[in-house]
């Protein structure tokens, strides 16, 4: 599989995740068939899971809302010479400004080439992202997911994906990114897939 691009896509995968490994099969059983989890890529969706890192989806829609009216259209450059105070007035915290105006710059003067991140291995575009400070793992590999469609992203950092886990191995606790990335590699190369049916999990235990 070369790409997650259409729901068809998900569903061939989930055949082949739960025809291997039962506790997927029964999170299927459960959850039906999860979302595609498609979004366009670019310069605002990064802005974007800048703006929901670490924070509920609700205040992050919230800050978003102020954002765009602050920004829109995005121009790489205008927001890289934007004052502090234009986005603390939009409800970001001191981390989230400055990764926004560094992911600013670097697309303004060309370090980070988003246009070509579809051409890149999973590792090297996770690479080109994480390279701006402020980006970390979990935003380069949503990105990798949502974004670029990539079947392999793995997302190891996320509490969602963490919580769904550890009901699903029966663990006492939590597992952190590293025992998720252990965890997971017997989904590879599908782990996206695996990451869509233990969200769709997620959203079953609460």
């Amino acid at each position: 599989m070369q790409q997650i691009e259409t729901l068809a896509d998900v569903e061939a995968g989930v055949e082949q995740l739960t025809a291997r490994d039962h506790r997927l099969a029964e999170v299927y059983r459960i959850t039906g068939l999860p979302p595609l989890r498609r979004q366009p890529d670019g310069f605002p969706a990064l802005l974007y899971m800048i703006t929901e890192q670490m924070i509920s989806l609700s205040a992050a829609a919230a800050i978003w809302r102020r954002v765009d009216a602050t920004f829109h259209p995005f121009n790489p450059a205008e927001m890289a010479i934007a004052t502090e105070q234009a986005y603390r007035d939009c409800g970001l915290s001191g981390p989230k400004l400055n990764a926004m105006r560094a992911l600013s710059i670097a697309v303004a003067d060309g370090t980070l080439k988003l246009n070509t991140l579809h051409q890149l291995d999973d590792m090297t575009a996770a690479a080109n992202l994480t390279q701006i400070k402020g980006i970390g793992d979990w935003t380069a590999q949503i990105y990798l997911l949502a974004c670029l469609g990539r079947p392999d992203a793995w997302p190891a950092g996320d509490i969602a994906l963490q919580t769904a886990a550890q009901h699903v191995f029966n663990l006492s606790e939590r597992p952190k990114r590293e025992q998720m990335i252990e965890l997971a590699s017997d989904w590879q190369p599908l782990r996206a897939i695996a990451a869509r049916l233990l969200w769709a999990y997620y959203r079953h235990l609460k």
